[in-house]
């Protein structure tokens, strides 16, 4: 049971302006596994004032001093990896080993990789484009509104790209997985970060995530969630024209060409869908086929998703724990029972939860077939482990039925030529597309087309979202 009573701001622990809190559940056997302060206007209002006090100085230091508190935190992070990683596993119910590897391996990836990106940036000199001298110089006052399905890697990759470009940042985390944020806060204390430069509200979207979009004396805010909840940070933010940075929802297609390995593509389709209970937002939920060679995809994948284990995240065994919340149960087998009553053929799984799990937040891994683009579960997305597979007739087609979506923020083509797959994935809009199951790539920009969002996360282009230009004229 981990109990937080006090927000990090102005580098101290600090006593609430409110006496509210936020229970933490287990979503593996409904449990309150701990709890942390649920925020007021006044608690964010005072983080967003230290964070503008400290903020001159932290953007006069050099960058090697801003990127050596980087390097600090990596260090830490690592030292306390194994506490992450059990804190994610109890909070979001990732399974033990997806939690260490993935969940904790992606904040350190992101703090690592933010290195070699920091190095290289403080090793550049001012620009000369004829009479005029450019340099970059940091947004000023960030407000970041993180997730709950990557937590620990969504406060990494932003925090990391505006320390380095001399930001300073108020966060406030998810209220389903807000521990690893209060953790991530001991981090800052230990790495003696000067007070105000990172500070940490918890709190109802309302009571302390609007204020943080609207408040005048926050210069940006970096959100990762809904597209709902992106367009309603958009509006609160537009009357002071800050800059707003959306990494939003999707509805990503994998099309596998009529030349694609089936027996190594759809295998891998379907366990990438199922990895963190199919709460990824770049997940490839929509598998494209050609229509000749549905029923042995289909058969692929039913045999695939049979041998997924689905149990205890403490099992060294399970491969998919359950989702976040009942909530978020819920919104799921309303979209399977929505499937079914759309006319998709149920190739597995459904509403019924995996058995001997009736306690917790479980689902079934699911997969529909003869699915039409036109069908709400092809459209809108699911945010859990829901595969839909639909049988095209022409690579126009699946390419046009593809772009046909309101999201563009991931994608995938397979084919036994890797050049025809390339001409494919040239023609997705949307930010990234894997290649024949192509790796994730710390230092490759990710961000999404149309309501997916914009700007761009990791990389160089992800510390660019957190600098302004400024030419003199001479």
């Amino acid at each position: 049971m981990r109990i937080y009573d006090k927000f990090y701001i102005g580098g101290q622990w600090q006593v609430l302006q409110t006496t509210g809190a936020i229970d933490v559940i287990n979503p593996a056997d409904g449990e309150n596994i701990g709890k942390v302060p649920a925020g007021s206007a006044q608690d964010a209002e005072r983080a967003i004032l230290a964070a503008r006090e400290a903020f001159p100085a932290w953007a006069a230091r050099p960058v090697s001093e801003r990127l050596a508190y980087v390097e600090k935190l990596l260090a830490l992070m690592g030292e306390r990896a194994a506490e992450f990683a059990e804190v994610i596993r109890l909070e979001l119910g990732a399974p033990a080993g997806f939690a260490s590897e993935v969940q904790v391996g992606l904040g350190l990836g992101d703090l690592a990789s933010y290195v070699e990106v920091g190095r290289a940036y403080a090793a550049e000199e001012s620009e000369t484009v004829g009479n005029s001298e450019i340099h970059r110089e940091p947004v000023g006052v960030c407000s970041f509104i993180t997730p709950w399905n990557y937590p620990l890697h969504q406060i990494a990759v932003k925090l990391a790209p505006a320390l380095i470009a001399g930001c300073t940042a108020v966060l406030k985390p998810s209220s389903e997985t807000p521990l690893n944020a209060f953790l991530f806060a001991e981090l800052a204390e230990a790495a003696e970060l000067p007070a105000g430069v990172f500070n940490l509200v918890s709190g109802a979207g309302r009571s302390v995530g609007e204020v943080l979009a609207a408040h005048p004396q926050v210069d940006m805010v970096s959100i990762t969630g809904s597209t709902a909840s992106g367009a309603r940070i958009a509006e609160l933010a537009a009357p002071t024209i800050k800059r707003v940075s959306q990494e939003l929802g999707g509805k990503s297609a994998l099309i596998l060409l009529d030349d694609c390995p089936l027996a190594q593509a759809v295998p891998a389709a379907v366990m990438a869908m199922m990895a963190n209970s199919g709460q990824t937002c770049a997940a490839l939920s929509r598998v494209f086929v050609p229509r000749e060679q549905q029923a042995q995809a289909v058969a692929i994948a039913r045999e695939t998703a049979a041998a997924v284990v689905v149990g205890d995240p403490r099992s060294p065994n399970t491969f998919m724990g359950p989702l976040v919340s009942q909530a978020q149960k819920n919104t799921v087998l309303g979209y399977i029972q929505l499937g079914i009553d759309e006319g998709a053929t149920l190739v597995c799984g459904g509403v019924e939860p995996p058995p001997g799990l009736e306690r917790g937040a479980y689902v079934q891994p699911t997969i529909f077939s003869d699915v039409r683009n036109d069908m709400l579960i092809a459209r809108e997305e699911i945010f859990g482990p829901v595969l839909a597979i639909l049988p095209y007739d022409s690579e126009e087609q699946a390419i046009a039925e593809a772009n046909d979506s309101d999201y563009g923020l991931s994608g995938g083509v397979w084919s036994a030529d890797s050049e025809r797959a390339k001409k494919v994935a040239l023609q997705l809009r949307t930010g990234q597309v894997a290649i024949n199951g192509g790796q994730f790539n710390f230092a490759a920009p990710f961000g999404g087309y149309k309501q997916s969002g914009n700007g761009r996360e990791l990389g160089r282009a992800g510390l660019d979202e957190f600098l302004e230009l400024k030419a003199l004229n001479f």
